[in-house]
């Protein structure tokens, strides 16, 4: 057998191993522009119309052995999984998708990033896939509805925001009436239920300020005028300093004394990944106490305010009397109506 035989048995034996099993949907199946991405250079380096000419002639060769088949005949582009049960394939694919399950899994644990992990699973079309049947995100708070928002409005964001474009729009300010303003987009962050457009506004080279999108009664990408680009602008920056969550990038050492279901949560996964815990002195009515240094933001607080009487701020005395003062105020609500209740008797 020559070399270059042997070396395109191989590569056939890759290509029917990338594809999805008989029986898989249209819409998880391979064309060949995503085939030839995967594969590499299986195809050669050279002249990219050679390239795709040479995936062709093996698709084509696979399907008349009937290795392969084109959920679309006749569709553009063609899609394409394979046809049966080969034994052999079925050891090859067994083995790419361990490999690339390896890879995912040695990647993401040490740095304990396991959103990457599941956001991989969910959206990869080729090798290990588990759809929404077997694996879901669920959140650890209350999901609000999403806003209603304009599909007009969110396609010109979309849009703008994709071709570096401006984005002229009318904007409606809590008890404000509506006004126009001249938009240059930097991000797109889905705030829980709310996403917002982080943008300059007009001619001004700072900040970069938040505007709702359901606020937004008009908006039209501006195809002939490139949006300007904030200084030092990043979104991974932002969103670590907390300024997403309306923080001003102050951080802070917080000191806390914790019991109860945070006791454990909170050895197991740490507020952030330099946080230090230690064992409460006997006779404390708390279990552990922590600390750690954090973006102060509004999503620190209501995490604070949520926990209840679980937690105790300790340090810095500032927000250990903001979460105080909130305290009172929820005590205060529940004492009147329970005065209220009381007098009706």
């Amino acid at each position: 057998m020559s070399a270059t035989h042997d070396t395109r048995i191989k590569r056939l034996k890759r290509l029917v191993a990338l594809l999805p099993p008989t029986g898989t949907g249209k819409e998880y199946c391979l064309d060949g522009k995503r085939l030839l991405a995967v594969l590499g250079e299986d195809y050669g380096t050279g002249d990219e119309k050679a390239r795709r000419r040479t995936l062709q002639l093996d698709l084509k060769d696979l399907v008349e052995e009937g290795r392969i088949e084109a959920v679309n005949p006749g569709g553009k582009p063609l899609r394409y999984r394979r046809a049966g049960a080969d034994p052999e394939d079925a050891t090859l694919l067994w083995q790419y998708t361990l490999q690339q399950i390896q890879d995912l899994v040695a990647d993401a644990v040490p740095h304990r990033q396991l959103n990457r992990v599941w956001e991989r699973l969910l959206a990869e079309d080729v090798g290990p896939r588990l759809d929404r049947g077997r694996l879901r995100i669920v959140p650890d708070t209350l999901r609000l509805q999403p806003v209603e928002l304009s599909e007009k409005v969110l396609m010109a964001v979309i849009t703008a925001l994709a071709n570096g474009q401006a984005l002229e729009m009318c904007y409606r300010s809590a008890g404000k009436a509506p006004a126009p303003a001249r938009l240059h987009p930097q991000a797109l962050v889905q705030r829980g239920p709310i996403p917002y457009l982080l943008a300059l506004k007009n001619h001004e080279e700072e900040p970069v300020r938040f505007y709702a999108l359901h606020r937004m009664v008009s908006a039209n990408a501006l195809v002939d005028v490139r949006a300007r680009q904030a200084t030092g602008f990043n979104l991974d920056a932002a969103i670590a300093e907390g300024y997403i969550d309306f923080g001003k990038g102050d951080w802070i050492d917080l000191e806390l004394r914790v019991r109860g279901y945070l006791t454990d949560l909170l050895t197991v996964c740490p507020l952030e990944p330099a946080q230090r815990w230690e064992d409460e002195p006997d006779g404390s009515d708390f279990g552990i106490r922590v600390w750690a240094t954090l973006p102060s933001t509004g999503q620190l607080l209501r995490w604070l305010l949520g926990a209840g009487d679980n937690v105790e701020v300790v340090a810095p005395l500032d927000l250990r009397q903001t979460v105080a003062i909130q305290a009172a105020k929820v005590a205060g609500i529940y004492g009147a109506l329970g005065e209220c209740r009381g007098s009706s008797r």
